[in-house]
């Protein structure tokens, strides 16, 4: 376990866990974008992690493979749903310095996630 995200620097993919009602982990591959410490994660807001987030906002997070797999050290979070748009720009950077043209090539073929979208923010606990 390590306290802090820089281990996921040079990685494309995060494994964000996160916990249903009754403990239970459910693991989801994310891309991320990190940022003053913080990480960074864009989804669909109705989508059953940002349920489980406001129900519990801790998360384990861990650099993984494209379908998963973890490949490094966990680290233990705190999420929240961002709701100002200045920290949704500053979060949108972040994915951006991380991914850059591939990210928009991938969103230009059809995987942008547009309306109903929120970003993330988990900070180190």
């Amino acid at each position: 376990m390590v306290s802090d995200f820089e281990h996921l620097r040079g990685h494309k993919y995060c494994l964000l866990v996160t916990y249903k009602r009754s403990g239970e982990a459910v693991p989801t591959p994310v891309w991320f974008g990190l940022g003053d410490g913080k990480l960074f994660v864009r989804s669909e807001a109705n989508v059953a992690k940002v349920k489980r987030i406001r129900n519990d906002p801790h998360v384990r997070v861990a650099p993984c493979t494209a379908r998963g797999k973890p490949v490094g050290p966990p680290a233990e979070g705190r999420a929240r749903v961002l709701d100002q748009p200045s920290d949704e720009e500053k979060a949108e950077a972040t994915l951006q310095a991380n991914y850059g043209l591939g990210r928009k090539l991938y969103e230009g073929a059809g995987g942008a996630l547009g309306v109903g979208t929120v970003y993330l923010e988990i900070t180190p606990t």
